[in-house]
């Protein structure tokens, strides 16, 4: 199979956002050619808790689910889900001040999306 471009963005909590603090949580990895949206996380709780002992670990692992249903599509997702596959992941990419966000958009090339997704949670999370 040939190479073709791919978007990424690492996700990261924020325990307390207004300390600019964040620890990566997740990825997302979206692939037009292969019309491939995916995100996976790995949450450590004594990681976030070093940040922020009070942190809600279930708020962070619910909001990491919430994304995961929009890649996919899922009614859970709310109005982003029922969007075209470009859509969620632009949605997802934005720029916001929550508990969970995205960072940069960064680019690649793969043959197996899902692959480098697992790839890029080694890289940046694990």
């Amino acid at each position: 199979m040939s190479l073709v471009p791919f978007d990424y963005v690492i996700l990261r909590a924020a325990p307390r956002i207004q300390r600019g603090e964040f620890i990566n949580v997740g990825a997302v990895l979206y692939c037009r050619a292969l019309d491939f949206l995916g995100a996976e996380w790995d949450v450590q709780p004594e990681r976030l808790k070093a940040l922020d002992p009070a942190v809600d670990v279930d708020v962070v692992c619910a909001s990491l689910d919430q994304i995961r249903a929009i890649c996919s599509g899922d009614p859970a997702g709310g109005p982003a889900a029922a969007t075209t596959i470009s859509e969620r992941f632009r949605w997802l990419a934005a720029p916001r001040s929550t508990v969970v966000h995205p960072g940069p958009i960064h680019s690649g090339i793969t043959s197996d999306p899902a692959a480098d997704l697992d790839r890029l949670l080694d890289s940046f999370v694990r």
